[in-house]
């Protein structure tokens, strides 16, 4: 007795043999949105092209002298590279104090954060930049070497170690730094925090148990991996500082970028066309940041995001 395996199929319908059509999904608003832009970036550049305030002769003529180059150089980039330095190194050294189990480590890490993040940058600067008017000398040594002197009969006793004088130490430039990389160092102490406890807490058991110590853990296994948590956040803060080495100003510090702009504005009476200088400086420089921290993004992101390969 036969039976019938692979029986035919039943014909199908012609509606199910013809062809089928896809009609694309149509976004009107789009093509809206577009248009608008478009029209705003023809207004803006005609804005820029025709207004007489611009002056982009004058602003191209004084916009690169030597002052001006000078500032860029020693004030702006300099600060920024100083300025992130100290916060970074000071906040990878706050941030590890927070996450210690000695209570007195952690409190005064918490005190340090709280201090610094809840001062303004720019009072911060006027504050670092008046410490000549507390000391006018500054000395390290013994405490009460003075008192201890008429304690046991000797005068002029003195435990002093070194010392400096603190107008000529605590310049304008100095003290600005130490404000603007301490306060830095708080928000980076927050920002490395949150990048070591994004680690699994397994991987540091498993490496103590292997006999490393806290440091090399810490060093090889939780850094490494917190640096995709630390980069992004980073690169924000540097682009932050770029753009508040402005404030070096109130140091009074007059070898910084905006300031000698602003100073060939006030000195000509021509104001307006030195601040978009100034603009389009901090615009350029805040743009190759970007770059940098993209790439890095990519680097430290490799095989953990989507998309991104190595």
């Amino acid at each position: 007795m036969s039976k019938e395996l692979n029986p035919d199929p039943a014909p199908s319908s012609p509606e199910a043999q013809a062809p089928m059509t896809v009609v694309p999904v149509r976004h009107p608003w789009r093509w809206v949105a577009v248009a608008v832009l478009a029209v705003l970036t023809a207004q803006f550049v005609h804005l820029a092209a025709t207004n007489p305030a611009f002056d982009w002769p004058f602003m191209i003529d004084n916009a690169f002298r030597p002052p001006v180059i000078e500032g860029l150089l020693k004030g702006t980039l300099a600060g920024t590279v100083i300025a992130m330095t100290i916060g970074i190194v000071v906040g990878v050294i706050v941030a590890i104090m927070r996450l210690s189990p000695n209570p007195v480590l952690s409190g005064a890490a918490w005190v340090f954060t709280w201090v610094f993040r809840a001062m303004p940058r720019v009072v911060l600067i006027i504050l670092f930049a008046g410490l000549g008017t507390l000391w006018k000398r500054i000395e390290f040594g013994l405490p009460f070497d003075e008192q201890l002197g008429w304690l046991f009969g000797i005068e002029d006793f003195r435990a002093r170690l070194f010392g400096f004088d603190a107008h000529t130490v605590l310049t304008a430039f100095v003290a600005g730094m130490l404000a603007l990389g301490l306060s830095e160092a708080a928000y980076m102490a927050e920002i490395v925090r949150a990048g070591i406890q994004s680690v699994d807490e397994g991987q540091g058991e498993a490496a103590s148990a292997l006999g490393m110590t806290r440091g090399q853990i810490l060093r090889r296994i939780v850094l490494p991996q917190a640096m995709r948590v630390i980069i992004p956040p980073t690169g924000n803060e540097t682009i932050a500082m770029l753009k508040d080495t402005s404030l070096l100003a109130f140091a009074p510090l007059t070898v910084e970028l905006f300031y000698q702009l602003s100073a060939v504005g006030h000195r000509t009476f021509n104001v307006f066309p030195m601040l978009i200088a100034a603009a389009l400086y901090y615009l350029f420089l805040a743009s190759v940041l970007m770059v940098f921290q993209y790439f890095l993004e990519r680097k430290f992101s490799a095989g953990r995001v989507r998309g991104v390969q190595r």
